[in-house]
């Protein structure tokens, strides 16, 4: 049976294009996917098929209908998991460091994918292939939360949220630099880069709207500790974000300087993550405190970086 998506165009994306707007709601929706679809007939507007140029109207009823899932080959593996909620329909887990989200080409096992297909057999399968139960997702070197969805009708409802900007997701960072205001935001679109297909930049060309809140939390002689809400997730937001203003993360290789403070990867940790529950409709908040060697880098910074 094949996975249905429906949602109505508001104001946002009155005039906007369907291929736009569609790839808009989910990362790993790409536009050229989102094209493929639209030839395909998978999509319609107020019940018509349409090309890729159309333009939205704000309260057309838009339907995504998903191509079937293709059959998952990933081994489970029985590696530990942090877990702070778990429910018949969704789970939270707590991240570590060094682990990637999920299997892909080079990381096809100690994913945390691979973990919780040891851990629970019942997640859903929306996203296809090698991505069961992820909703959304943070880099390998990222630590902290992220909520794992069991089942399609958690999964749907979860991914609706975010649509929605109403997901909370609040992140410590430390970044290179002195910020000498106390509060900012960023609203600046991402997408990917040109001269580096394995980058993300700030751009307007097939850029997606990205928006960052971020508040100082503690100054220090050459750093600045962070925390940072998102209103938006694309890939590699908070670090591209960052990046754009002049403020990258600390340790972090692909968009920081090399010389930086002693960490294996960004000091980047998402540490508080709240959302409505799917089926009673509750709201949930979990915060996951810094791990160990973000405690120490701060410990290192407080007495003198």
């Amino acid at each position: 049976m094949m996975d249905v998506v429906q949602f109505h165009i508001d104001e946002e994306y009155d005039n906007e294009r369907i291929d736009k707007v569609i790839a808009a709601l989910n990362e790993d929706w790409s536009r050229s996917k989102v094209q493929q679809w639209i030839k395909d007939q998978l999509v319609t507007v107020n019940d018509q098929h349409v090309k890729a140029n159309y333009k939205c109207s704000a309260g057309d009823i838009v339907v995504v209908r998903l191509p079937e899932p293709e059959p998952l080959y990933v081994e489970p593996e029985n590696i530990p998991l942090d877990i702070y909620y778990e429910d018949a329909d969704v789970l939270v887990v707590n991240k570590p460091r060094g682990m990637v989200v999920h299997p892909a080409p080079g990381h096809m096992r100690g994913t945390l994918v691979n973990a919780l297909l040891a851990h629970c057999h019942d997640l859903s399968g929306i996203n296809g292939v090698l991505r069961p139960g992820i909703v959304h997702r943070i880099d390998k070197d990222t630590s902290g939360l992220l909520m794992v969805a069991k089942n399609d009708m958690a999964h749907q409802a979860l991914v609706d949220q975010l649509v929605k900007k109403t997901v909370t997701r609040k992140y410590k960072a430390i970044v290179h630099g002195v910020i000498p205001h106390d509060y900012g935001t960023i609203d600046a679109p991402i997408g990917r880069d040109k001269r580096d297909r394995k980058k993300m930049t700030v751009t307007e060309e097939n850029g997606k709207e990205a928006v960052t809140h971020f508040r100082v939390l503690e100054r220090f002689r050459q750093y600045t500790f962070i925390e940072c809400q998102l209103e938006t997730g694309r890939t590699h937001q908070i670090r591209v974000h960052m990046k754009y203003i002049g403020y990258p993360l600390a340790g972090d290789p692909q968009y920081g300087p090399r010389k930086t403070l002693p960490i294996n990867g960004q000091a980047l940790h998402a540490g508080v993550l709240g959302f409505n529950h799917p089926r009673t409709g509750e709201y949930l908040e979990f915060e996951a405190p810094l791990p160990p060697e973000f405690e120490r880098l701060l410990q290192l910074l407080r007495k003198g970086d």
